[in-house]
C-alpha cells in the first residue's frame, strides 16, 4: 500500500513538473543576496528547468545545538561564518514574470566567535571548519528590465568541526533571504 501511494505521488509530481512552462527566464545572473545572509549571488541555468545558483558571503550562526569540548559541554553560541552556499534548483513558471524554485545544496565555510574573536577557550582558539547541507525553496520575479527578485528560505543541518579531539557542534542551520540580480 506505501508503495503504490509513493508511486502515485512520484507520477502525480511528474505530471505537474510537464505542465510547467519550458521557458528558463534568462541565462545568466549577478547580483547580490541580502537577509540572514550577506552574499554576492550567480545564477545561471544549465537547462530550461534547471539552475545552479552559487553564494559567497557572511552570516551570524547563532547556534543554539549542544556541543562539546575536551568532554566540557556547552550551548549556544554566536559564530560569524564566511561561506560558499552552492545550490542545484528546479525552476518552473507559476505565472507571467514569477517563478518557484525547489532544490538543495552544500555550506561550506570557515566560522569563528562573533563576540570575542582570539580569546582561548579549553585551551584553544574557537575558529572552525563548516559543513552542512540545506534545501532551498523560493519564488523569483523577472521585471521587464533585466533585472530580478527573489526571495527564499534554506533550512538545513550544519556541523562545525576543527583538528581538536572529541569537538563537535551539530546544529539547525537555515536562512532568509532576499536577492536581486542582473540578468543577461
Amino acid at each position: 500500500m506505501k508503495r503504490k501511494i509513493f508511486v502515485t505521488a512520484i507520477c502525480a509530481i511528474f505530471c505537474l513538473v510537464g505542465t510547467l512552462k519550458a521557458q528558463a527566464p534568462y541565462k545568466h545572473s549577478i547580483g547580490a543576496t541580502l537577509g540572514s545572509m550577506q552574499a554576492f549571488s550567480y545564477k545561471t541555468f544549465v537547462t530550461d528547468h534547471f539552475a545552479i545558483q552559487i553564494d559567497l558571503g557572511t552570516k551570524i550562526l547563532c547556534t543554539d545545538g549542544e556541543g562539546q569540548n575536551h568532554g566540557a559541554k556547552w550551548k549556544a553560541f554566536d559564530f560569524w561564518d564566511l561561506e560558499l552556499n552552492p545550490n542545484f534548483l528546479y525552476e518552473g513558471n507559476l505565472v507571467a514574470g514569477l517563478y518557484g524554485f525547489a532544490g538543495g545544496g552544500v555550506s561550506l565555510g570557515y566560522s569563528w566567535d562573533a563576540w570575542k574573536p582570539g580569546v582561548f577557550r579549553f585551551g584553544e582558539y574557537w575558529d572552525m571548519g563548516k559543513f552542512g547541507v540545506n534545501a532551498m525553496l523560493g519564488l523569483e520575479y523577472k521585471l521587464n528590465i533585466p533585472l530580478t527578485l527573489q526571495f527564499d528560505f534554506r533550512p538545513g543541518y550544519g556541523m562545525f568541526f576543527n583538528d581538536l579531539p572529541n569537538n563537535e557542534l551539530n546544529f539547525f542551520d537555515w536562512s532568509v533571504n532576499a536577492g536581486v540580480r542582473y540578468t543577461f
